[in-house]
């Protein structure tokens, strides 16, 4: 039985090595994870081994996308606990390494010494037109130790390709399988439904989620009638209901059990007559296949949902992940997937700005003609952004495939 192991950094990142890690258990691999930032919670979830103790950070491992985020990272010991878990590393014998995410696990898999394939799911030349690899990255992905290279798009794929002078392929997301399982949305009477996403990470998405509370309140009188439009909620766990009622009674709302459901949390409302917010934990899946608009303060969830075919409105945050350069670069990656409304004097001007475009995006969804043909238009773009389903499957038998080409020394490690 061959061992693996997968490395990633993020929770994004977690998610898809974890959604890869349950096909190759499905296909008889002994398979461990060793997540280099977080707890790495999808790995456990999924049924895999997490190696060593885990920590998480105030970051979520984003501190990269500034300044202060570096040096909160550096204050936390961020950087110690990394180095500390790439030490799980020496002497261990894996046949592969599967590294998942950007530079960091390309690092720690070249340090390991031992065969790896990599999915940067982490770059893309959709952001700039070509991609620009951080030094060392391009060097590592040139060592003959690196068996495969797989991409997050196939722009991606054709661009390194060229740039690497070796082949990289575009298979799919992971990612994209966790929500196209979904099987029945949740059922709703109004006319339109519009997912509210305020992100995964705490403490910001309890903010993001007080800044979405704001902008539904923007919305013009129809929209605010429940049979108009139904709002629901995709929500992790940490954001518990009785934090949630904290933050938005000042604004108005209050916490109310839902009408002809008994299963706690999954049917509770937020109620700010007359809107009602339904809220639902763990049915992530059915709230996004259930809408006909997204709200979006994420990352992957917002890239679920474009390859799903929904359009996303973005609504910008202060981070530390959703900054508004964290929410540019994302609108530059999904491209006309993703639109997003900024008033130039910020603050309710935004929020109001942001309401209005919701207003408009409806519109144009329930009109017959533009909404069926811009429907067309959207699964275009999540197919050439982010892949069909099913890239969990492809990319395992294609890591099947490596496994059965190694020689039989494969044992031994590589030189560095």
């Amino acid at each position: 039985m061959s061992r693996l192991l997968l490395l990633s950094n993020g929770h994004g990142e977690d998610l898809s090595g974890a959604l890869l890690g349950r096909e190759l258990l499905a296909r008889g691999m002994l398979v461990e994870a060793l997540p280099l930032v977080g707890h790495g919670h999808p790995y456990r979830q999924a049924g895999i081994t997490v190696l060593g103790r885990t920590r998480e950070f105030s970051t979520g491992g984003l501190g990269y996308t500034s300044l202060a985020g570096r040096l909160t990272e550096l204050r936390e010991g961020q950087y110690i606990d990394v180095v500390r878990r790439l030490l799980t590393l020496r002497g261990r014998r894996d046949h592969l390494i599967v590294a998942v995410g950007d530079l960091l696990p390309v690092l720690a898999a070249w340090l390991s010494r031992r065969p790896t394939v990599v999915y940067l799911v982490a770059y893309s030349s959709h952001y700039e037109g070509r991609l620009r690899l951080p030094w060392p990255c391009g060097w590592l992905l040139r060592r003959r130790g690196v068996l495969r290279i797989w991409s997050r798009d196939q722009l991606t794929a054709t661009d390194l390709s060229a740039q690497l002078q070796r082949p990289v392929s575009f298979l799919g997301n992971p990612f994209l399988d966790l929500v196209a399982e979904a099987g029945e949305p949740i059922p709703s009477v109004a006319a339109q439904t519009l997912a509210v996403l305020p992100g995964s990470r705490l403490p910001e998405a309890l903010r993001n989620l007080e800044r979405i509370l704001r902008l539904l309140a923007e919305l013009p009188a129809a929209l605010q009638q429940p049979d108009s439009l139904a709002l629901q909620a995709g929500l992790v766990g940490d954001l518990d209901a009785t934090t949630i009622s904290r933050i938005a009674a000042p604004l108005g709302w209050r916490l109310e059990q839902g009408q002809g459901a008994a299963d706690g949390n999954a049917s509770l409302v937020l109620v700010r007559a007359p809107q009602r917010l339904q809220l639902h934990w763990g049915r992530f899946a059915a709230v996004l296949a259930g809408s006909d608009l997204v709200l979006s303060m994420t990352g992957t969830a917002a890239e679920q949902a474009v390859g799903l075919g929904k359009p996303v409105l973005q609504l910008e945050g202060q981070g530390p992940q959703f900054t508004p350069g964290f929410a540019e670069a994302q609108r530059r990656l999904l491209g006309p997937g993703l639109t997003c409304a900024i008033a130039p004097e910020g603050g309710d001007a935004t929020l109001q700005a942001t309401a209005a475009l919701a207003t408009r995006l409806l519109a144009r969804l329930a009109d017959p003609a533009q909404g069926h043909r811009w429907r067309g238009e959207l699964a275009t773009i999540g197919t050439e952004r982010i892949g069909r389903p099913g890239g969990s499957a492809r990319m395992a038998d294609a890591i099947m495939e490596v496994l059965e080409a190694q020689p039989p020394n494969r044992d031994a490690a590589l030189p560095r």
